[in-house]
């Protein structure tokens, strides 16, 4: 049947065509919705979990596919550093069911801290991936990597990128498919325990599967070469593919051989010989890193061919970044030397305004920030930051972020630095969510190690950056979120775990909860903190304004208003405008928080009276 989907529901729908029985993952942009999908549309089988981190998520997914499971882990590419350390025994151990993991690469990076190319990590794992190109391959390739993980008994990555995760299309997908049925788990410790021995010998036996996989891919569906009289081709994969055909269809252009790659990994050899058969120099586009030239060139250099392989490492196309249709009608232009009319593809295209990423107006993080600047003024301080929302705080007039690395590193940050800097105050700042996925270790560490440093967790009671998923300390599930009402599916609501109790439990002293919108209470508490020694904890809490009805709004008194702008410079909201000279709130942003009335020293802002 049709269905118009996201690329990301597209591969949900994929894995629940697989007869999947389990789902586990992390919410990280671009790859959220692949397991929201399966929640949404979950026939009443499927386990479906957001898990604490990836790592979890991997090893879950993993004890289930020991049992003979069909199962399915989701991140995105920074998700799979932290998911590497199961992977790569995973490897090596395999699986009895099947074991799909799928990671959603961002180029760009359009919302990530690196541009890493999980096509690399593959062959760095030795595990095959499937790299789609546009959202019917997401869900066709998602059923062959099911298939494939069957057959061979590995875990195998599906690997979409951003523009194929958030893209849609009109799309075919079954109608009609039956589940796995898992045996059960089967003792057999010279499988399943990873001695160096048997792992040795499995090395063997990956390398020589490896091989045959290569051969295989040659003739898969989505591995196509296009033969022309032309001594020039050009290869591409995943949605570079998608925009080389759209500039050879806009542009009219023949005469050239074509090389898609939809399995870089193993690499289809003798699909690219045969590509490569009587061509002088070939081009290859594709995203982030030359995986798909480099294994061009190791198997032209292998088989003696006198071709030129052009790509990222001459400078041909550009070694950073995402590719775009404009970009590929450069390079193909080039390479064939067509003369280049400078004119986009897409004419009547608008001009995206510039739109920098803000705290929300009413978000209780800027409250949060606010009372830490002001109760550390005159002080020698430094802030470490981490991955969510509250990264947004390294902005002006804020500019509370002075480190972000990982998820969890600001409270390890945090205590490298006060042990280099005695002399300084050493926050670290984190979410709820992030809390639980990475952060409580390196609170032990602190603990452990006597070091001196005040932990603020900004609780807003979800994971608001990737999209208001749910998180052990909001008590919620996955099946509940999405399943409860649906007949035949379970109702349990999971224990809400308390930051606090955590907190107190793992040995820290001073732990106290505080509304950061009660300033002089928060600001206080910030300053008591800072006498003390060791580890002192403080959680803001307050909900995040999506997950909670907005309050009165508030409004300018404009014959109060001194237009000194303070309101402005101190908090910065994105509500508060400056009209006439004299300060506006915008009452379809404004959420009632009251930083503003705080903030002003004129009593020119207060509440509506309705």
């Amino acid at each position: 049947m049709k269905k118009f989907l996201m690329g990301n529901e597209a591969s949900g729908f994929g894995a629940i065509h697989s007869g999947v029985n389990l789902v586990s993952g992390y919410p990280g942009t671009p790859s959220t919705e692949i397991l929201e999908t399966v929640a949404k549309n979950n026939p009443g089988y499927i386990h479906v979990e957001w898990s604490v981190n990836e790592k979890a998520a991997m090893e879950v997914a993993a004890g289930a596919a020991y049992a003979g499971a069909s199962t399915l882990v989701t991140m995105k590419q920074v998700g799979l550093n932290v998911a590497s350390d199961p992977l790569m025994s995973l490897a090596y151990v395999g699986v009895k069911g099947a074991m799909v993991i799928a990671v959603a690469d961002d180029p760009g990076p359009i919302s990530s801290q690196t541009e890493q190319d999980t096509r690399t990590f593959a062959m760095f794992s030795k595990l095959p991936v499937f790299d789609p190109s546009n959202v019917q391959e997401a869900y066709d390739m998602m059923k062959d990597a099911f298939i494939m993980s069957h057959k061979y008994g590995t875990p195998v990555f599906f690997r979409p990128t951003t523009r194929i995760c958030h893209g849609c299309e009109s799309i075919d997908i079954s109608d009609s498919y039956e589940k796995n049925e898992a045996e059960g788990f089967v003792k057999d410790t010279k499988r399943w325990v990873i001695f160096p021995r048997a792992s040795f010998l499995n090395h063997q036996k990956i390398e020589k599967r490896n091989k045959e996989l290569s051969e295989t891919l040659s003739s898969y569906k989505f591995n196509t070469v296009e033969k022309s009289t032309s001594k020039k081709g050009i290869a591409a994969g995943g949605d570079s593919w998608a925009y080389l055909n759209e500039v050879i269809n806009m542009e009219n252009i023949s005469g050239v051989s074509l090389f898609r790659v939809g399995t870089p990994f193993p690499f289809p050899e003798k699909a690219a010989l045969n590509f490569m058969d009587g061509l002088d120099e070939v081009l290859c586009i594709e995203e982030l890193d030359p995986v798909i030239e480099r294994a061009l060139i190791f198997t032209a250099g292998k088989n003696h061919l006198n071709i030129k392989i052009h790509g990222k490492t001459d400078g041909t196309t550009s070694c950073a970044g995402e590719n775009t249709p404009e970009s590929v009608k450069n390079y193909v232009n080039n390479f064939l030397g067509i003369q280049t009319d400078n004119k986009e593809l897409f004419t009547n295209k608008p001009e995206t305004p510039a739109r920098p990423p803000v705290l929300c107006a009413g978000c209780p993080h800027r409250a949060s920030f606010y009372a830490v600047k002001q109760a550390m003024k005159g002080r020698k301080a430094v802030f470490c930051g981490d991955i969510g929302c509250y990264t947004l705080g390294n902005a002006a007039p804020l500019d509370m972020v002075d480190t972000c690395l990982c998820m969890g590193a600001d409270v390890t940050i945090a205590q490298g630095i006060k042990i280099t800097e005695p002399d300084t105050t050493a926050f670290s700042f984190i979410g709820d969510s992030t809390f639980f996925a990475s952060g409580i270790t390196g609170v032990v560490n602190a603990v452990y190690n006597h070091n001196d440093i005040i932990l603020v967790v900004l609780d807003n009671s979800t994971t608001a950056m990737t999209g208001h998923q749910p998180h052990p300390g909001t008590g919620i599930t996955m099946t509940d979120f999405y399943q409860k009402k649906k007949a035949g599916i379970r109702e349990d609501v999971a224990n809400a775990v308390s930051i606090e109790k955590v907190l107190r439990g793992i040995g820290v002293a001073f732990c106290e909860t505080v509304d950061p919108f009660d300033q002089k209470k928060a600001i206080e508490t910030i300053k008591k903190a800072s006498e003390l020694k060791g580890v002192k904890a403080v959680i803001f809490k307050s909900p995040c304004i999506a997950v909670t009805k907005p309050g009165v709004p508030y409004k300018v008194d404009k014959d109060k208003c001194r237009s000194c702008r303070r309101c402005v410079t101190e908090i910065g909201c994105p509500a508060i405008s400056f009209n006439d000279g004299k300060a506006e709130i915008d009452k379809a942003l404004c959420y009632g928080c009251s930083l503003c009335a705080y903030v002003c020293p004129f009593d020119a802002i207060r509440k509506e009276e309705k």
